[in-house]
């Protein structure tokens, strides 16, 4: 038997200690490094009929690949203009990363336009329409109003009127209320008043057929003024129509205008009231102190351009061609513009 010295004993434990740490595996590759193709016979390697790729490896316990970033998506803001949330831009970003801006959406097309002036020869004002007792009938109410004329015409009131094509009104109750024309000369600020014996019994009448349109058009009161133009050898005429209902107020009835239409040159035209085109007629006015006539972008430039749908004239022209492109929301309702219509206001006193 040899004999051990206790040297010899220790460089052999150091040997198999530096064995052992020298010996650890070894983690498996990056799966890009060398892929796996096929199924593999090793009993460590998963290749089942899985929806996974083709290429599989099995890491020990406690080991993953490393991951690559995946982008987070943020909640687009919300527009305080329009009620909703920003559509249509891409919000995503890294968690590490600049958050990606989105691309501005562009303001919708708005068509400018402007103002055609048509002449018409005969205009009903529609705020001073109104019922009066008949005196002589008692039960009776009689359609009063003022009304300028240009030219010489005829005024007609046709109660439970239909309008048709051509400016063609068919009374529907003839029989039992019938209509009634009166000619009228030329001049401003006449006073229209229904002959006696004339007028409407609202007695006679359902109160829904009066209060309300009916379900084919037809208007409880229509008063159809035609002006016939001195120079018009064709017999052609401009005619304005005022569609009214009939109110009912403290067992009283009164009469409310709701439409008023233009018939010019076999052309119809449908009246709206403009919000802000009286303080544009008074402009050349001296002395006026009216803040409401300058436009409200500009603060320099009268207002000559109207918004529609809302009909709010508070722009000029210049401010108008520019907002345009930038946004289509009313400076002053704030409602979608759909167009701009630009009218020129004439202050002469010879038209």
């Amino acid at each position: 038997m040899g004999n051990f010295s206790s040297t010899d004993v220790n460089e052999r434990r150091r040997n198999a200690i530096r064995q052992i740490y020298t010996t650890q595996p070894q983690h498996p590759p990056h799966p890009s490094a060398q892929p796996q193709t096929g199924y593999n016979a090793d009993p460590y390697a998963y290749a089942a009929s899985t929806p996974y790729p083709a290429q599989y490896y099995q890491y020990p316990h406690g080991y993953y690949p490393p991951q690559n970033p995946v982008p987070m998506q943020y909640q687009a803001p919300y527009d305080h203009r329009g009620g909703s949330y920003m559509g249509n831009a891409n919000w995503g970003g890294y968690p590490y990363g600049e958050m990606m801006h989105p691309v501005p959406e562009p303001v919708p097309y708005i068509e400018h336009q402007q103002a055609v002036t048509v002449k018409n020869g005969v205009n009903l004002k529609k705020e001073t329409l109104k019922l009066a007792a008949d005196a002589s009938n008692p039960g009776k109410f009689s359609v009063n109003f003022t009304f300028d004329a240009n030219v010489a015409g005829r005024m007609t009131v046709i109660f439970f009127a239909k309008e048709g094509e051509d400016c063609k009104l068919t009374p529907m109750k003839e029989n039992i209320q019938p209509s009634v024309t009166v000619p009228f000369e030329q001049g401003t600020g006449q006073k229209f008043q229904q002959p006696p014996g004339s007028g409407i019994s609202f007695f006679m009448f359902e109160e829904s057929e009066l209060l309300n349109v009916g379900e084919d058009g037809i208007y409880p009161l229509a008063v159809k003024a035609e002006a016939f133009p001195v120079n018009s050898n064709d017999g052609s005429r401009n005619t304005q129509i005022t569609l009214a209902v009939f109110e009912k107020e403290n067992e009283e009835y009164h009469v409310r205008a709701v439409k008023q239409i233009l018939w010019v040159n076999g052309m119809r035209y449908e009246l709206q009231e403009i919000y802000g085109i009286g303080n544009s007629v008074n402009n050349n006015n001296v002395g006026t102190s009216d803040a409401g006539k300058d436009c409200v972008i500009c603060l320099t430039e009268p207002q000559d351009t109207t918004v529609l749908p809302c009909r709010h004239m508070c722009m000029c022209n210049s401010c108008a061609k520019v907002l345009r492109c930038q946004t289509n929301r009313c400076p002053i309702c704030r409602q979608s513009i759909e167009r701009l219509l630009e009218i020129k206001v004439n202050n002469s006193t010879n038209e």
